[in-house]
């Protein structure tokens, strides 16, 4: 038995203005001026949250009795919806501040697909990666042995220059990481010429290692498209 659609909808809304409250209020100015109305707001969003959770309880009991109970409640979705109000009412007996936990309840924003056409969107795109399942494991082991490649490389050309920043193939992995996937985020970098030149050739690799995945999911995904459409066809 499935909870109504509008009801559904509804609780979205109140995820994302949770999400939004919270972020706001990490704002000083914001927080100082109106502190007493996210309080409210979020002591009226815990009780519609806790009337879900236990609506959703009765819900999987009048469907499958103890049996959907139990499944509900142990699962994925059902232990967010318990996290995410726990710490309210453990805030009265120990100090908890879980209001981080409430960007959680967005994974159940993934509902928002059974709602309409997008479902099958969903399925489709799933059924892309598991067809390349096993090129993809693949990708992911040739970017880790990359990357242990880059980080050894660069520390034994960096050491003596940068004992500190280069100190060790670990400390290296680091920017051998930000390197590989193009991202370059300028705090640690090669100063040596055979440094130099090593971080633009791994530069030019990485363009690779990042496309190969993206290439990857795209011609499955293009595939299973045309699979698709020719099964209707038919």
């Amino acid at each position: 038995m499935r909870s109504p659609v509008l009801f559904d909808k509804f609780i979205y809304l109140l995820i994302i203005a949770n999400v939004v409250a919270m972020i706001m209020e990490s704002h000083v100015s914001i927080r100082n001026v109106y502190g007493g109305i996210f309080s409210i707001f979020e002591a009226i969003s815990i009780y519609i949250f806790s009337f879900e959770y236990l609506y959703r309880i009765r819900l999987a009991y009048l469907d499958q009795r103890m049996k959907g109970v139990w499944k509900y409640v142990f699962s994925t979705f059902g232990l967010i919806d318990l996290i995410s109000i726990l710490p309210f009412y453990l805030n009265q007996f120990v100090k908890v501040d879980g209001r981080f936990l409430r960007i959680l309840r967005l994974f159940r924003l993934t509902r928002i697909f059974k709602l309409g056409r997008d479902s099958s969107s969903l399925k489709l795109f799933i059924k892309a990666l598991k067809g390349v399942k096993n090129e993809l494991k693949f990708t992911l082991f040739l970017s880790a042995l990359a990357i242990l490649f880059s980080a050894s490389a660069i520390y034994y050309l960096e050491n003596d220059a940068q004992p500190e920043k280069f100190s060790s193939i670990t400390e290296s992995i680091w920017w051998a990481t930000v390197s590989l996937a193009t991202v370059g985020y300028g705090d640690v970098y090669p100063i040596t010429a055979g440094g130099k030149i090593f971080a633009s050739i791994i530069s030019l690799i990485g363009i690779g290692i990042v496309a190969i995945p993206t290439g990857i999911i795209s011609a499955s995904f293009v595939e299973e498209i045309y699979l698709l459409r020719r099964n209707k066809e038919n």
